[in-house]
């Protein structure tokens, strides 16, 4: 029963707030020409370019399932599946779960029960309860009384792949060895997968399973899957409504795709075939009637319902005159029963004499009331309204449990970002002056897709924004997320990252439908060969979040950072200019000599006092802190003595002189410290070059709470990285790669 909130009316919302707003055309243009010229162009791609920001009315009550979040009875402890088990089996009791435990909460966080729910295990419900009878499949999985329809048919679908469903559902644990009432499944989680664990108490009425159950009476997996799924999502009633395209995510890995049936491209036939072909699994549904729950229409299909589709095929067909190949899918209505399609290609229906005898033995063709029918692609496209495909990770694929004909895999990149605040987070287009500084990532095409007549390259880009539910008590939304994509240019220089300019003069090839606060955005472009750069944003600036972005394609698609190597640069000349070499009548090097001991060092105390007194403009009166004073002795301590000679100290103030200059030149509003927008350049001027991970870890290591880098905050972080860099340089052989032992490592890094 999925309600009016359920997966097929959220789609309807996403199809309002989805549609495309822009015109995605224009040609780059390569060449920074005349002022004038690039003002009038500027203003046209402003245009253009400008982004639509949409909020779905409301997801308070929308489950964005997937994200790790607190349960309703506070923080989750790390739970160890065999340690419990082990434990409960040597004490000789049965596990009761202090993290989900058998109380209403557990099944509803707003709305109240109607009648009383009791908890049993399985041997209080039936006598030989079994995980699995006569193994699984999507015939195991019948809907209860809870909206979940959505989650129904993502779990039917995992079925039909062996591999798939054991990663979810451990093949380690039953009702017979070793058990203790404790039982564990797995879901992915932003790139990595979760382990759940459960007790194996269920809510019944009258001794009946009240929610997903299987068809046969002593059956529990699919049952207690649904449990595992609830806890990740703090109740039972959090699962009502919903999209199969994310529990299909949850269950993968994979990335997902919704399309509508009235914006459908012209090749969607074919796009399904491919899908199928690689194991995608998919799902679609009919629009709700908003005055009848699940409505069933005069052709027998459900409203509102989600079903399964499990197979695309061109199937033979002879009819008298002549022969040739009809586009049929084949789908299921998770209630497993008659409440089936009764049209064209429906169960027993006269279109089927028309197929060879032969055609139907490969099509395992049964007439069952097992709720599962074929239809042509033609009504198939006229009846649903959406259709959403989940593409699969290529690891999750076993090629020897493939289907025949389904073993082709994507290709597929995966990379983890971050916005942060005035340093990385540059909002959408519509913030010109700031766009260029989100993550970059190139991805290059260099093969066309397989049979395409454009000879073009299909690719899925697919941004997830990372933890957001779980820190909803925190008052966090979902931020509102997209992405652009753009040609570089076959020829010529650009920068790296992009820079304003770029973006001033070029629009985009690609971009998300639109900006909106989900979990996740995707969109599936052609492109001719060639390289291209995505450009993933909040819609507006300055808005911190951390971020999953995949790219499906094909074929190999080379995806990569588009950023600077980080290293050492050349010194800005405006800080050069100055004289490094401190005087034999240098006030400071008086100063060294009066403060120094006997055996001419000093250590990080005495090196303070010359510090302090030295830098006291910038300082403002507040002096350098211990930590980075003795940071400073161990930067070029090479003896590790705990001081630094006179040599060392000359060594040492040169730098901090340039580290000063640098400072003079970015502190451009006066309030002695550096704006966060600026730290990239001023780390350029004194001669670093990061990419936008460091970037971002020195703006949250460094920074204050505004984001602005103090006096003493920006030596640190200078006399760090140089550290670091001499570090690495010291025992790299010249590559992206330095070995170090245990001993070596901890030496540098504890006393840095």
């Amino acid at each position: 029963m999925a309600g009016q909130n359920g997966g097929a009316n959220f789609g309807a919302l996403l199809q309002g707030a989805g549609r495309q707003l822009v015109n995605q055309g224009g040609q780059a243009l390569l060449n920074y020409g005349a002022q004038a010229i690039g003002n009038i162009i500027n203003e046209v791609f402003q245009k253009k370019e400008a982004e639509q920001k949409r909020f779905l009315p409301s997801i308070k009550n929308y489950k964005v399932l997937g994200e790790t979040r607190p349960s309703s009875f506070g923080p989750a402890a790390y739970q160890d599946f065999k340690d419990i088990r082990s434990r409960c089996l040597s004490e000789g009791r049965l596990f009761e779960d202090p993290e989900f435990p058998a109380v209403e909460r557990s099944l509803f966080y707003k709305e109240r029960l109607d009648r009383h729910l009791e908890w049993l295990r399985p041997s209080e419900i039936c006598e030989d309860p079994q995980l699995f009878v006569e193994g699984y499949s999507r015939f195991d999985v019948q809907q209860g009384e809870l909206g979940d329809c959505w989650l129904l048919a993502a779990v039917a679908n995992l079925t039909l792949h062996r591999k798939l469903f054991f990663q979810v559902v451990p093949d380690d644990q039953s009702f017979d060895e070793d058990y203790a009432g404790v039982f564990h499944f797995r879901f992915w989680q932003y790139g990595r997968w979760v382990d759940v664990v459960i007790d194996d108490r269920l809510p019944t009425y009258r001794g009946k399973l009240v929610f997903l159950h299987s068809s046969e009476r002593n059956e529990f997996w699919s049952a207690l899957l649904e449990k595992a799924y609830a806890k990740l999502h703090g109740s039972y009633e959090a699962l009502k409504g919903g999209s199969t395209c994310e529990a299909m995510e949850d269950f993968t890995g994979g990335v997902t795709e919704m399309y509508e049936m009235n914006e459908l491209p012209p090749n969607f036939y074919t796009i399904l075939l491919k899908a199928y072909e690689r194991n995608s699994l998919m799902g679609c549904s009919i629009e709700p009637d908003p005055n009848i729950l699940e409505a069933e229409t005069p052709v027998g299909l459900i409203r509102g319902h989600a079903y399964s589709v499990t197979r695309v095929k061109y199937v033979d067909i002879e009819t008298p005159g002549r022969a040739g190949k009809i586009p049929l899918l084949r789908l299921r209505n998770p209630w497993g029963n008659e409440a089936e399609w009764n049209g064209a290609w429906s169960d027993k229906s006269p279109e089927w004499r028309f197929i060879p005898e032969s055609e139907k033995e490969e099509l395992g063709l049964t007439f069952d009331d097992d709720g599962e029918f074929w239809m042509s692609f033609k009504d198939f496209c006229s009846h649903f309204d959406r259709v959403e495909i989940c593409n699969l990770n290529p690891d999750s694929l076993d090629p020897e449990e493939c289907p025949k004909g389904c073993t082709k895999k994507w290709e597929m990149s995966v990379f983890e970002g971050e916005w942060v605040r005035g340093v990385t987070a540059g909002g959408c287009r519509n913030y010109l002056e700031t766009f260029w500084k989100n993550p970059q990532y190139t991805v290059t095409l260099k093969d066309p897709d397989e049979d395409d007549a454009e000879n073009k390259c299909t690719i899925i880009v697919a941004l997830m924004q990372k933890n957001r539910r779980s820190q909803r008590h925190q008052g966090l939304e979902c931020l509102t997320i997209g992405f652009a994509v753009y040609r570089l240019p076959d020829y010529g220089h650009v920068p790296k990252p992009l820079d304003i300019n770029f973006f001033k003069y070029n629009a985009s090839v690609g971009r998300s439908q639109a900006f909106i606060n989900l979990r996740e955005v995707s969109a599936r472009f052609k492109f001719e060969p060639g390289q291209y750069v995505i450009v993933p944003s909040t819609f507006d600036r300055d808005e911190e979040g951390e971020f999953l972005l995949r790219v499906f394609s094909e074929k190999s698609n080379n995806m990569a950072e588009n950023d600077e190597e980080v290293g050492m640069g050349d010194v800005d000349d405006r800080v050069k200019d100055i004289a490094p070499n401190p005087e034999p009548a240098d006030p400071v090097r008086d100063f060294f000599t009066r403060l120094a001991g006997s055996d001419g060092e000093v250590d990080w105390q005495e090196l303070k006092e010359i510090l302090d007194y030295a830098m006291r403009e910038e300082l403002r009166g507040e002096g350098f802190s211990k930590d980075v004073c003795r940071s400073m002795i161990a930067m070029l301590d090479k003896d590790n003595s705990g001081g630094l000679g006179f040599e060392e100290f000359k060594s040492l103030w040169i730098d901090l002189r340039n580290w000063r200059a640098v400072f003079r030149l970015y502190d451009t509003e006066g309030r002695g410290a550096i704006p966060p927008q600026h730290l990239r350049d001023a780390l350029h001027s004194a001669g670093y070059t990061v990419n936008a991970h460091v970037l971002n870890v020195l703006a949250h290591r460094y920074g204050s709470h505004d984001g602005y880098i103090q006096f003493d905050d920006f030596i640190m972080c200078a006399v760090r990285l140089k550290t670091m860099i001499d570090t690495f340089k010291g025992r790299s052989s010249g590559g992206d790669f330095a070995t170090f032992s245990l001993d070596e490592w901890l030496n540098r890094t504890v006393y840095s």
